[in-house]
């Protein structure tokens, strides 16, 4: 071997990379501990199409600071990320670093929609559940009321939009919107009529029901005038109504 010169330079080659490679990762490590990367500004923004409007900069930053470790270098940026989430109202962080000490946190907003369930949880436009105080969400708008099986909240807000697009042509919309255990649909609308349309049998059932339903409703306001109070449209080919000193069915076989 010692008399193999190739092998030899090979060998020293190998060693004095392995040793400048060392040097130059203590020297990155010493750069990186030096004070001039500690990190000095947290810069916290809302989004381009939206500005926070419930969250506080001075305090979500204060929140999280706890949870922020490291430098410009070594700072955790999923970590961060996270402590920025785990903060009311917020629904998405975004981090990334800035030359040479500064982190910038892009913060999305949650958007209430509603309540959701009895235990004071809100309902985003996007069909997240969160909790936060109810007193500033109301600031925004009326809020609606949802429930539901755990899981199913994208499906209900969905819902509430398709429910919204067909009621329109009676200038109605919806209050109130509850998904049983049984996957069957109740609503309330903005007049204080309940609505039963039940399962969906199909991907059509709903839209027929509601269908149904706006084609007789003109009819029924007429004859009963504001004293309609439920209207139960789990029949096949009718409807069942409860108003003021009045219980009607055109049906009895419900579905």
């Amino acid at each position: 071997m010692w008399q193999d010169i190739k092998m030899l330079n090979a060998t020293a080659n190998a060693l004095f990379g392995l040793v400048a490679l060392a040097l130059v990762s203590a020297l990155l490590w010493w750069v990186a501990q030096r004070p001039y990367f500690t990190l000095k500004v947290i810069r916290i923004e809302g989004t381009q199409q939206e500005q926070l409007r419930h969250i506080n900069p001075l305090t979500v930053r204060s929140a999280a600071l706890a949870n922020i470790k490291g430098n410009f270098f070594t700072a955790n940026l999923d970590t961060v990320r996270q402590a920025f989430e785990s903060v009311p109202w917020v629904r998405k962080a975004t981090v990334r670093r800035e030359w040479p000490n500064q982190l910038t946190v892009t913060l999305e907003e949650h958007r209430p929609l509603g309540t959701w369930g009895d235990d004071g949880k809100l309902l985003s436009t996007k069909g997240d559940v969160f909790v936060a105080n109810l007193a500033e969400a109301e600031e925004d708008a009326r809020l609606l009321e949802f429930s539901g099986p755990v899981g199913s909240e994208k499906e209900v807000v969905a819902r509430l939009q398709d429910l919204n697009v067909w009621f329109a042509p009676l200038s109605l919309s919806v209050e109130s919107l509850d998904l049983s255990g049984r996957y069957a649909w109740t609503m309330t609308l903005n007049n204080g009529v309940t609505v039963e349309l039940g399962r969906e049998k199909s991907s059509t059932t709903l839209k027929e029901r509601v269908d149904r339903l706006i084609g007789i409703y003109p009819q029924l306001v007429d004859r009963l005038q504001n004293r309609i109070e439920s209207i139960d449209m789990r029949y096949p080919n009718g409807l069942a109504l409860k108003a003021e000193g009045l219980t009607a069915g055109l049906d009895s076989k419900k579905k």
